[in-house]
């Protein structure tokens, strides 16, 4: 499986998280994102993503011992994260911040819960975001972290470009922190037939960087393991 490994949290409920999840004009933007992603070429920023995304968000704040009022916002924030890019590609983050904010206001959300989730999605992209929150940190370590295989959404083998490539190679995916809660590690198994370790860097690096920022904030060192050989 290409996400083993993450460890289940238990259940708790998550209020705000599931009005989101269900709300038809958020499954509308998201659907319609990914859309854009597609005809542009970029990798699979559809349900599946925001899925694991929310998902490894939970685990990260989970196992970290953080209130479940806090993992709530995270959580909404994670399923919203990516739906500026309806808008544009570009600054996808802010405009997805923007439109957090209206469908949030509209569920009469209060304020000092919107406030910390627009400021998670408004910097969860690597070319300007920065961790300023445990929310924040969180988001970031579960978004830059999903590589996988079946993100991929170019059907024609010939037309790959580097990350499809890179994301082909990736036939396993684990984010783990460690039992003393001192480091989280990211371990992918990369087939070099489709990609060499290189390339990875090549277009990751700056995720990577802000993955070490995050893990910080978080009180973690990052750590980056593939095919068994720690790189960072």
């Amino acid at each position: 499986m290409e996400n083993s490994g993450m460890n289940e949290t238990k259940k708790r409920k998550f209020p705000l998280f599931e009005k989101v999840k269900s709300d038809h004009d958020v499954h509308v933007y998201i659907e319609e994102q990914n859309k854009s992603m597609k005809a542009l070429h970029y990798t699979e920023h559809s349900f599946a993503h925001v899925a694991i995304v929310t998902q490894r968000t939970e685990y990260i704040l989970d196992t970290l011992g953080t209130d479940e009022h806090t993992i709530d916002l995270a959580l909404t924030a994670a399923w919203l994260h990516d739906i500026g890019n309806v808008v544009n590609r570009v600054d996808h983050s802010q405009s997805g911040a923007l439109m957090a904010f209206q469908i949030l206001n509209r569920l009469q959300v209060p304020a000092e819960d919107i406030a910390p989730m627009i400021c998670a999605i408004g910097n969860h992209d690597e070319g300007t975001g920065v961790p300023v929150s445990r929310i924040s940190a969180a988001l970031l370590l579960a978004d830059k972290s999903d590589v996988r295989r079946s993100r991929v959404q170019e059907e024609d083998v010939s037309k790959y470009d580097i990350h499809d490539r890179v994301n082909t190679s990736v036939t396993s995916s684990e984010l783990k922190i460690n039992q003393d809660h001192t480091a989280i590690k990211l371990k992918l198994h990369l087939d070099t037939r489709f990609s060499a370790i290189g390339e990875y860097f090549e277009i990751f690096m700056d995720r990577m960087i802000l993955c070490k920022k995050a893990a910080e904030f978080l009180g973690l060192e990052f750590h980056l393991i593939i095919n068994e050989q720690t790189l960072i």
